[in-house]
């Protein structure tokens, strides 16, 4: 059993900062790519960054530039430094991670609300 766990999330203002910190647990033998999406009320949930075992990292068009994935293996974390935020990233943040036990397999954490004041 694997559990994903965001925090961070919570109220900032246009132009402001917030981190996000997602922290995996249970029976992993190591992790793959590691992501964040996000989800906004009515829309899809959509790719914002990913980061692969060996710190190869993608964004969102969206996000480039304002925000940045780091991970720590040792401690299976997966961060998300978000800068310079806009109204239109408010939403529910998720993290995504590959765990590989015996068999590759994707999880979800239960998300972390991110709310951006005009």
């Amino acid at each position: 059993q694997v559990q994903l766990v965001e925090s961070g999330g919570g109220l900032a203002q246009a132009g402001g900062s917030l981190n996000l910190s997602c922290a995996a647990s249970g029976s992993i033998a190591s992790i793959d790519n590691m992501s964040w999406y996000r989800q906004a009320p009515g829309n899809q949930r959509d790719l914002v960054a990913t980061i692969t075992t060996d710190g190869s990292t993608n964004y969102a068009d969206s996000v480039k530039g304002r925000f940045t994935i780091s991970r720590d293996n040792a401690k299976r974390r997966v961060y998300l430094q978000m800068s310079s935020l806009k109204p239109e990233d408010t939403a529910v943040y998720y993290c995504h991670a590959v765990i590989i036990w015996y068999v590759r397999k994707p999880y979800w954490g239960q998300g972390t609300q991110v709310t951006v004041s005009s």
